[in-house]
This record gives structure tokens, C-alpha cells and sequence, in this order.
């Protein structure tokens, strides 16, 4: 089934198959997508799009010196197939396997961990100069930039750079016409133009070829020449834009013509000066439901059966909501009940279920691209105007804007409300995915309240109060199925905990998603006859001293947990507290996330493996126990 595919060991034996060999092997790599993917969901159709181009690159350049970088990582996987990892393909996105995303320690071919968007380009362009620098000067540097990442502002401060130095440098632009969902905004626009004429670079080499014969002049004439042929770059296509930044543009040409991009990345090899070639993919080519509807097939379920042709013949739906749609109808509800609030997202329409929301209100929705930034201070005006933005971002994502929720948000004290998807453990993505350190860097800025809820039940509220608070907010919240402590719920109030239930020996204060676990976990030990109480934070800043500092006083044991890192985080905040207030902190004992980037693996796997799930907090409260009954008996026997 995978004649070629297996036995291409390394890029160099790429070099030996003919033009139909060569055709086959993307037929193959194109299968063996299909087949992992009908394994476990994973990155599909952006992987689809990009065959003949990955293997173009390999064929043109020598990637063991050369320089190249996927931006975004996600379309790693046709790489990974020729670049020695086939035999281990079936362990991707598997605790163990391999990456989901480029991943250095797994190969030399792999330069950077990319899973955020838009610094390839400025990578790239620093391997070119630290290469020259040191004397290599013979190396290539490439990029390759989607036309989802293209409008992430850092990507144009590259671009700008580049034109500045001159340095050799190609940026390909893998222009599907998609982020995740399709893509937005004014350079859309710019691309589209680019889309419908391929006659471009014809007509540049003859309107040179005919300045060339035109003898010099001066004053108007010259000037009008200039001007006709500017007018015409820009009636003809997209590319002026790049050009006036100081690059040779090419193309657009077709991404899944396999001689084409050969004789075309040949032609650019060399260029002196920086390049970028512009490639026409398919999102989702060789399969027609991906293809069709590349929104979907993105990263799709687990596909049920396969039929002949690679044609999917159905999908397996998963049936439990996740707290991403709690948080999307809460969204929605607090749309219909007041006009004033608004939703902004940076291209993860679909990934944070607001579709509908786009549909039902499209003058109060707002993708901007991946600009992370730009959200940030787009939201902070509307506020200052006088509606209520809610910022629906990746927990990883949004320190991409850091200033801006410090300078624009939390200085100027404005009401934004920040839904922070994906925080926690995110599985299968991984270290680039885990939202981990929101809680610390959102709890650094005066002005901001930092919360998370419990579970189900805290959900809606939540939104609710925070679009009512006066001030900036923020609420985390996993990427996994909702979870309900069935109790007598407590309004949400500022600063306030909810005291599940309160425990002789010691409590468990949860902040955030891990509630439902310090639940079941006491439940577990009370059966073993330890009285373990359970408190539901709700609120790391303002911190509900009152109740955590009695826990302090009075308890012998008191255990902070949640799905964030240790340091700067909820424990970190306790901690802070009660050495404000003079208090013996020795008997507290924090979990979390440890001052490490975690691997991928199931979230489930994840959380045993940090001592984060039910067993884990038992044995963390045993343990402690345990030292606290062998400190008592060194005092009696002392």
C-alpha cells in the first residue's frame, strides 16, 4: 500500500524516483494521512494541501544545511513522512509519539516548535543572518507562511526587516483561502485579486522589456512611465504590496503541480534578494469532503469507514457538550439580552463554537485574524465607547497580547470580559496548546479580576456577573466535557469561594476545572476515614481571604490544585496571603502543573501523570497524612 512511502528513509532518496514515481508517492502519502487520521483525530486538511509543495522543497533544497520552517506547524505531516518518521506515523499525537507540530528532539529536520502563528518568517530570517554571521553563507532559508498566519502583525515587521537587509530569503505564501474557517480581512481581498490573473509575471518581464527600449527623459514623461507601470502591477495583482516591502514577487502559481513548483522554487533558488513566491493550494486536496468543506475536515472526529478513492463515508460524532459550548450559549444569551455586548475572536471562530453567534449576529461578531494584539486593543475601544466586548481567545493565544491587555485593558481600567478557551491541559496539541500560564500572567495586573469556574453550574453566572462588573475580567476554562457537582448552588459574588463542604482533617480548595475531582477525591477518602472538605475558589484575584485564611488557621491540612502553572499561580496567591497575614504555611501543599513544558497525551493520561486526577489528590493528601503523623511522633518521643 505504501511501496514508496516506506522506503524513503530520508529526503535524498526523493532523488531517485522518476517524475510517475514521484506522483504515486503523493498518492501514498495522501493514503496514509487517511489512514492515521481514521485512527484518532489529528490535523487533516491543511496536511492535504501541502504534499506537492513539501515534497517540491525536499527535491529543490538540502534541508540537512538548508534552512526551513512550516508556519503554522500544523501542516507538518506530509515532512514528517518523508523526514524519516514514517514507521513511527501511527504513534502521532499519542503520549509517547510523535508531535502533532514540528518537534526538534524528534529530528534534525524539525528547527522550531511552531504552533502559534506568524514568526516563521522572522525565524527564518534570523537563521539567514546567524548562518552569515558565523560564515555559512551557503545555506537557504525558507518559510512557509499561510495565508491564515499572513495577516498576524509580527509576520509584516519580518517582511518590513527583510526588505530593509536584502539577504537572501524565500517566504512561500501557502495561500488556500483559509485559516481554520475562512479567512478574513482586507488582505483576503488583496490575495483574491492575486487569484484571478496568471498572467502577471508574463506581463511584468514585457512592460520591462519595453521600459528597457524607452530611452531615458526627464520631468513628466519619466514620471508617467513609473506611474503606468505601478498602475498596471496593481490592476494585475496582489504582489505590489510585497514588492513595495522589498521583495521579488512570483505568482501565484499551482501548489499541487508538482514539475511546476520544481522549475519555479529552481528559478528562486537563487535570487539575491528576498523572494516570495506565491502557491495556490487546496485545503483538503485528494479527498472530496475534505476539499468540499476544509472547515470540518480541519481537525475532523475519527473517521467510522473509508471507502475506495480515500472518500470518507462518515465521521464518529462524539455526544458530550463541552464547556467550549457552555461557554458559546452563554455567549449567545447574554447577546440576546443586551445589544451592547459584542464578541470578538482571532481566527478560531469554529474552534470556540461561534458560528451561530456569527450567523444570528454579524454586526456584534468580529473575527480579526490571527492578531491576538489587535483584538486585545480593538476590544479596549469598543469598551471605552461604551459596549461590553467579550474577547474569545485560546488561553495560549492570548499572550501573544500581553502589552495590549496591560496598556490598553488594565490600565486604563476597561470593562472587557476575556473567555479564555483551551485553558489547562489540551491533550493531544500539546506543549505549544497548553493553556498553562494564564492564571499567572492574568493575576499580574492591578484592576484585573482572574476566576475560573468549578464546573457546569458556575458557568453562565460567571459571564453573567462579569459583564456587569465595572472593570476587566477574565474566566478559564478547559478543553474537555462538562462536569456537574450537583449541589445548591451560590450566587457569584467578587472575591467569594463556595465552600462545598467543610472537613476536621484538612480541605482541598479547587480552583477551577479540577472541582469535580477534589469532589470524588473526598468522597474516596472519607470512605478511608479522613474527613477532607472541599472548597470551590471560583476567584484567584480578588482571593477570598476571609475563607481561605480561616482554612489556614484552623485546618492541619490545606491543598490548593488547579490546571495551571505552580508558579505565579493559585497556590502561589494562597501562599502569598497568608504570609501577608503571618500565618504557618507549612501544612499547605499546592498541585499543579510543575515548572515544566508538558508533552502531549490524552488530557486524562496528562492529569495521572502530574498527580492531578482523583488517585493523585488522594495520595498527595495520604502523603501529607502521613508526614504530619511522623512529625507528631518526633515530638513525643523528643
Amino acid at each position: 500500500m505504501s511501496e514508496l512511502l516506506s522506503a524513503v528513509k530520508a529526503p535524498k532518496d526523493l532523488h531517485a524516483l522518476s517524475d510517475d514515481q514521484l506522483l504515486q508517492l503523493a498518492q501514498e502519502m495522501r493514503d496514509e494521512l487517511v489512514r492515521v487520521l481514521s485512527i484518532r483525530p489529528a490535523h487533516f486538511a491543511s496536511n492535504l494541501g501541502v504534499v506537492e509543495l513539501c515534497l517540491a522543497l525536499h527535491l529543490t533544497f538540502d534541508f540537512t544545511k538548508d534552512r526551513l520552517i512550516w508556519d503554522t506547524g500544523h501542516q507538518i505531516y506530509p515532512h514528517k513522512l518523508i523526514t524519516g518518521r514514517f514507521e513511527q506515523f501511527d504513534s502521532i499525537r499519542t503520549r509517547g509519539g510523535l508531535m502533532g507540530y514540528p518537534n526538534p528532539q524528534e529530528s534534525p529536520f524539525d528547527l522550531f516548535m511552531t504552533g502559534h502563528a506568524g514568526c516563521a518568517a522572522s525565524c527564518s530570517l534570523g537563521l539567514k543572518i546567524g548562518d552569515e554571521l558565523l560564515g555559512r553563507t551557503d545555506r537557504h532559508s525558507v518559510a512557509v507562511v499561510g495565508d491564515g498566519a499572513l495577516p498576524s502583525g509580527i509576520v509584516f515587521e519580518a517582511l518590513n526587516n527583510a526588505g530593509h537587509l536584502k539577504r537572501k530569503l524565500l517566504v512561500i505564501l501557502n495561500d488556500n483561502k483559509m485559516s481554520i474557517c475562512p479567512r478574513v480581512g482586507a488582505l483576503a481581498t488583496c490575495l483574491d485579486r492575486a487569484r484571478l490573473t496568471n498572467f502577471y509575471q508574463g506581463s511584468k518581464r514585457n512592460l520591462q522589456k519595453i521600459l528597457a527600449k524607452i530611452p531615458l527623459v526627464g520631468g513628466m514623461a519619466n514620471n508617467a512611465i513609473h506611474q503606468v507601470r505601478d498602475a498596471l502591477k496593481a490592476a494585475l495583482t496582489g504582489g505590489m504590496l510585497f514588492e513595495e516591502l522589498g521583495f521579488h514577487y512570483v505568482g501565484p502559481i499551482d501548489g499541487h503541480d508538482l514539475p511546476s513548483l520544481r522549475k519555479w522554487l529552481h528559478k528562486v533558488k537563487d535570487y539575491p534578494g528576498p523572494v516570495l513566491l506565491h502557491v495556490l493550494t487546496v485545503k483538503g486536496a485528494g479527498v472530496p469532503q475534505a476539499s468540499e468543506d476544509p472547515v470540518t475536515y480541519h481537525t475532523p472526529p475519527v473517521f467510522e469507514k473509508v471507502g475506495p478513492d480515500r472518500t470518507i463515508v462518515s465521521l464518529k460524532r462524539g455526544g458530550s457538550k463541552a464547556y467550549t459550548d457552555a461557554i458559546s450559549s452563554a455567549i449567545q444569551q447574554a447577546m440576546q439580552d443586551n445589544p451592547k455586548v459584542t464578541v470578538i475572536t482571532a481566527a478560531m471562530c469554529q474552534g470556540n463554537k461561534l458560528e451561530k453567534i456569527r450567523e444570528q449576529y454579524p454586526d456584534r461578531f468580529f473575527d480579526v485574524a490571527i492578531c491576538e494584539s489587535h483584538a486585545v486593543a480593538f476590544a479596549a475601544g469598543q469598551a471605552k465607547a461604551g459596549v461590553r466586548p467579550i474577547v474569545d481567545v485560546y488561553s495560549t493565544f492570548l499572550q501573544r497580547a500581553f502589552d495590549q491587555i496591560f496598556q490598553e485593558v488594565t490600565l486604563q481600567n476597561l470593562p472587557v470580559t476575556f473567555c479564555l478557551d483551551r485553558a489547562g491541559l489540551t491533550g493531544p496539541d500539546g506543549p505549544t496548546h497548553h493553556g498553562c500560564f494564564d492564571t499567572a500572567y492574568m493575576r499580574l495586573f492591578p484592576n484585573m479580576v482572574v476566576m475560573a469556574p468549578g464546573d457546569e453550574l458556575d458557568v453562565a453566572p460567571m459571564l453573567r456577573w462579569a459583564l456587569e462588573h465595572d472593570g476587566p475580567a477574565s474566566m478559564r476554562y478547559p478543553k474537555a466535557s462538562l462536569e456537574r457537582v450537583e449541589r445548591t448552588s451560590t450566587p457569584i459574588e467578587l472575591g467569594q469561594a463556595e465552600v462545598h463542604e467543610w472537613g476536621v482533617d484538612g480541605v482541598v480548595v479547587a480552583y477551577g476545572s479540577l472541582f469535580p475531582n477534589c469532589v470524588k477525591a473526598a468522597q474516596k477518602l472519607r470512605g478511608e476515614g479522613l474527613e477532607i472538605g472541599v472548597i470551590n475558589a471560583r476567584f484567584c484575584k480578588p482571593l477570598d481571604k476571609g475563607t481561605i485564611l480561616r482554612a489556614i488557621e484552623e485546618l492541619p491540612l490545606v491543598v490548593t490544585i488547579e490546571e495551571g502553572t505552580l508558579e505565579g499561580g493559585f497556590g502561589s496567591a494562597v501562599l502569598e496571603a497568608a504570609n501577608a497575614a503571618g500565618l504557618d504555611t507549612r501544612h499547605i501543599v499546592r498541585l499543579g502543573i510543575p515548572d515544566q513544558f508538558v508533552e502531549h497525551g490524552e488530557r486524562g493520561e496528562l492529569l495521572a501523570l502530574l498527580g492531578l486526577d482523583v488517585e493523585g489528590i488522594c495520595r498527595a493528601v495520604r502523603k501529607a497524612q502521613e508526614r504530619d503523623i511522623e512529625e507528631a511522633t518526633r515530638k513525643v518521643w523528643a
